[in-house]
C-alpha cells in the first residue's frame, strides 16, 4: 500500500547538520524507506525545518478576541512555520485559573486552531486551591507573574504565592513560568517619575523597568526552585546579563530561560519611532543589549524562542501616555524569519533546536520537535533565500500591527505541515481546524 506523502529533494535540518533527502509521511508520522506515495510535493530548492511550536503566546481566546482569537493566532503562526502553539493563561476572560476556565479554552481551541496546542494554567495568589485541577486537564504548566500583570483578574505571585505554587508544581511534575520584574523596584521607579513628569514616554518606560529589576525576581524564582526541587522557565529575557545569570544558576535550580525575537531585533530607538506597537514589558532595551543577547544566542546559552505574541486593537495602543497604552507586541509569523535574517547567522540545527527540539524536551512532548522516524510530520518547507519586504496584507493575525512591516526579511515559509497535512501554502490557510492538544509526558 502507498504511504500517504513524499517530499522529494528537500535539504532538511536535523539535530546534527542539514542533509538532503527525501521525507516519507504516514498517518501523521514521519517514518523510514523509500515506499511509493498517494501525494509528492517537490522540496528542491527548499529547506525542511521541524514545525515550530512558540510555547508563548496571548491568543486571548475566550473572552477578548477582539484582541486576537485562536482562528487568526494560529492561522498567523502556521505562517510562519509554527505547528504548534503553547496558550497563556492571560488576557483569556476568565484567565485559565482552574478546570472550568481550562474547558472553554479548550472548546475554543479546538473549533478554531489549525495547529496543535497546549494550555498554560495560571498560578496566583487566587487559585492555589486550583492547581491539581490543572494539572489533572493536562496544562503544560504553571505561569506567575512576579509583576504587575496588568489584567486585573490575573494577580502578580508574591513570594509567599510562588513558593507554594512551586511546592505543587513540584509535587505535580510540572514546570513554573516566571514573568521575571521586581515590582517594588518597577512601581517605586514609575511612581518617582510620575511625581517628577508630566508626561511618561518610551525612553521613561525603559528607564523604570532596569535589568536589575530583571535580575532580582530571576535570582528570587531560581532560590525558590533550587529548594523545592521545582523545573523553572524564565520567560522573555531581555538581556545577556539575565540570561548568564539564569546558565549560572542552572548549577543549583533546574532552569531554562527564552528569549524573544523583538530582544535581538529591535532597539530603544525602534521603539522611540514606532510607539506602543514596540511595547512589552520588560522592554526592549538600547543597542548594545541586543547585540550581546545575539551573541549569547550563538555561545547556546539561551534554551528557547517563543514570540511572546500579545496583540491588542490600535484603539488601545493610541493613548498619548506611553505607560497608559496597552503594551505587547505582535510576532507570531516572524520568529522564523527574524531567526534566519539577523547577522551573523545562526546554523541552521541551532534555530530549529530553540524553536523546536529543545522546547519540546523541556516541556515533555514526546513525539514533537524533530524531523525523524516516528516523530509527528510536523514541518516548514522555507526558502531560506527568499528576501521579502513584510507588508501588512500577508500578515494573517487580526490586527496586522507588527512592528516590522517594512523591513526586509531573509527566509520565506511556503508550507506548512501538521501531522502529515497541510494548512498553509503559498501564503494562504489551506485547512479546516485540525488541532490537538498535546500534554506534557512523565519525566
Amino acid at each position: 500500500m502507498p504511504i500517504d506523502l513524499a517530499i522529494r529533494g528537500a535539504a532538511v535540518v536535523t539535530p546534527t547538520g542539514v542533509v538532503q533527502k527525501d521525507l516519507f509521511i504516514d498517518g501523521g508520522k514521519f517514518v523510514d524507506g523509500e515506499s511509493a506515495a498517494t501525494q509528492t510535493i517537490d522540496g528542491k530548492g527548499l529547506t525542511a525545518f521541524p514545525g515550530l511550536i512558540d510555547s508563548h503566546v496571548h491568543f486571548n481566546e475566550p473572552g477578548r478576541t477582539d484582541w486576537e482569537g485562536i482562528a487568526t493566532g494560529s492561522a498567523a503562526l502556521a505562517a510562519g512555520g509554527g505547528t504548534c502553539f503553547f496558550d497563556m493563561p492571560l488576557n483569556s476572560s476568565p484567565p485559565t485559573l482552574d478546570g472550568e476556565s481550562f474547558d472553554l479554552k479548550l472548546a475554543a481551541a479546538k473549533a478554531s486552531a489549525v495547529t496543535d496546542y497546549a494550555l498554560w494554567g495560571g498560578l496566583t495568589p487566587t487559585n492555589l486551591d486550583k492547581l491539581d485541577e490543572l494539572a489533572s486537564r493536562g496544562v503544560i504548566g504553571f505561569k506567575a507573574f512576579m509583576s504587575n500583570s496588568g489584567i486585573e483578574d490575573f494577580s502578580r505571585a508574591d513570594d509567599w504565592t510562588l513558593e507554594h505554587g512551586m511546592d505543587a508544581a513540584a509535587r505535580l511534575g510540572l514546570i513554573v513560568a516566571v514573568h521575571a520584574e521586581n515590582e517594588e523596584m518597577v512601581a517605586g521607579k514609575t511612581a518617582w517619575m510620575r511625581s517628577r513628569l508630566p508626561n511618561l514616554g518610551a525612553r521613561d518606560w525603559v528607564y523604570t523597568r532596569e535589568p536589575l529589576a530583571e535580575a532580582d525576581a530571576i535570582q528570587r524564582a531560581l532560590l525558590l526552585a533550587s529548594h523545592l526541587k521545582c523545573r523553572v522557565h524564565v520567560v522573555h529575557i531581555s538581556n545577556r546579563y539575565c540570561v548568564e545569570l539564569v546558565n549560572v544558576l542552572k548549577a543549583q535550580a533546574d532552569a531554562s530561560c527564552e528569549t524573544c525575537p523583538h530582544y535581538f531585533m529591535l532597539t530603544a530607538e525602534d521603539v522611540k519611532q514606532l510607539g506602543a506597537i514596540a511595547k512589552c514589558a520588560p522592554p526592549i532595551r538600547v543597542a548594545p543589549h541586543g547585540n550581546e543577547l545575539w551573541v549569547a544566542i550563538h555561545k547556546g546559552q539561551v534554551d528557547t524562542i517563543g514570540s511572546d505574541h500579545s496583540p491588542a486593537p490600535w484603539s488601545m495602543k493610541s493613548d498619548p501616555d506611553f505607560f497608559k497604552a496597552w503594551g505587547g507586541i505582535s510576532g507570531v509569523q516572524t520568529t522564523l524569519a527574524s531567526l534566519l535574517t539577523r547577522e551573523p547567522y545562526l546554523p541552521l540545527e541551532r534555530i530549529a533546536a530553540l524553536t523546536a527540539s529543545n522546547v519540546a524536551k523541556r516541556f515533555r512532548l514526546a513525539g514533537k520537535g524533530q524531523i525523524a522516524a516516528g516523530f509527528d510530520a510536523d514541518l516548514a518547507l522555507v526558502d531560506v533565500n527568499d528576501r521579502y519586504t513584510l507588508t501588512r496584507e500577508m500578515l494573517l493575525d487580526r490586527h496586522k500591527l507588527s512592528p516590522y512591516v517594512g523591513r526586509t526579511f531573509r527566509g520565506l515559509v511556503k508550507r506548512t505541515i501538521v501531522r502529515g497535512q497541510t494548512v498553509f501554502v503559498d501564503g494562504r490557510i489551506v485547512s479546516e481546524p485540525i488541532g490537538q492538544l498535546v500534554k506534557p509526558g512523565a519525566a
